[in-house]
């Protein structure tokens, strides 16, 4: 067992590495693409008829995609590669830093956003930051005809805290509630609604990282309300929150 573990943790920093060398050596290249794309289209564009024009939009627009993919695969593949640094943190503080940054967008669009008092629980500040500020900007971005409101909660159940993110948007069907944690899962592949597909894996494998769960309940049209679980662990005397 000793002997496989170590092999399948090998096998899986190798597989770190790769992704990493990968999609960092696709960005020169794709860069190269783009670059030579839009002078062919600037230099050659009056000769162009609006079926070639079209073309060269295409491609562009694919090239930039192509770019918003390689980064959120880079930044998903640092993740994987991410060592745990647990400190006693306390919520209601990350809330508060993650609202400020925030606040503009939902002045925006006119969100509520309703904050429970919520525990200090250990974990890592930094990812758990990310965490919330993805699943807001999720509730925000596939927001409803109404306001956007959304309420952050916590309960503690046996020896895990479980937090809730609930809002008013536009739901999700139940056939879909755990493939949306895949990566590079979307449900709206019209250009509906930007995005890779990559936020909510990125929350999973922060969830993952803390040793705990995330699921999602939904209804299409009634909103939906993301839990995650954290493992309720006892801070030592000498930590400070």
């Amino acid at each position: 067992l000793e002997i496989r573990a170590y092999e399948l943790a090998t096998t899986h920093a190798d597989l770190e590495k790769f992704v990493y060398a990968a999609t960092h050596d696709l960005q020169e290249p794709l860069r190269l693409i783009g670059s030579f794309v839009q002078l062919l289209k600037k230099k050659y564009e009056k000769q162009l008829d609006e079926q070639a024009t079209a073309y060269i939009n295409y491609a562009v627009e694919g090239a930039n995609r192509m770019k918003k993919l390689i980064l959120d695969l880079l930044e998903y593949s640092k993740f994987s590669s991410h060592r745990e640094t647990h400190s006693v943190t306390d919520m209601n503080k990350v809330l508060k830093q993650v609202s400020g940054s925030l606040s503009k967008r939902l002045e925006e669009v006119k969100a509520s956003l309703i904050i429970h008092p919520l525990p200090v629980v250990v974990v890592d500040q930094k990812l758990i930051t990310q965490l919330f500020e993805n699943l807001l900007d999720n509730a925000l971005k596939y927001r409803g005809d109404n306001a956007p409101v959304i309420q952050i909660n916590c309960t503690e159940e046996n020896d895990q805290f479980v937090f809730s993110v609930c809002d008013n948007g536009i739901g999700i069907d139940a056939g879909y509630s755990a493939k949306i944690f895949n990566l590079f899962q979307r449900l709206h592949q019209n250009g509906t609604y930007e995005g890779t597909g990559v936020g909510l894996a990125i929350c999973q494998k922060i969830v993952r990282l803390h040793h705990g769960s995330i699921w999602v309940a939904s209804e299409p049209g009634k909103g939906s309300t993301f839990y995650f679980s954290i493992p309720r662990i006892k801070p030592a005397v000498h930590e400070k929150v």
